[in-house]
């Protein structure tokens, strides 16, 4: 299993409103490939980067940014991330 679970944080929200992007917490031995075909192929969309970072508790994030033709707000409906 590659992504674990979608970030709610209000930082989170904010990057999917404006920059089209979805924040996941992934697999510690997950790479950035993986990250964006597990996203493309769960939520039908195309990705158009994955940023990667290791938080201070030992968890490791991905920054995932959507194509302009795919909002992320519809894949944060799906999550029931937003209403």
């Amino acid at each position: 299993m590659i992504l674990i679970a979608p970030i709610k944080t209000e930082k989170a929200i904010g990057k999917i409103e404006y920059e089209n992007a979805l924040t996941f917490h992934v697999n510690l031995r997950s790479s950035k490939k993986e990250i964006q075909d597990e996203v493309e192929k769960l939520f039908s969309v195309k990705v158009y980067s994955v940023n990667t970072f290791v938080t201070a508790k030992g968890h490791k994030h991905a920054l995932v940014r959507l194509n302009k033709e795919f909002k992320a707000d519809d894949v944060a409906i799906k999550l029931k991330m937003i209403a």
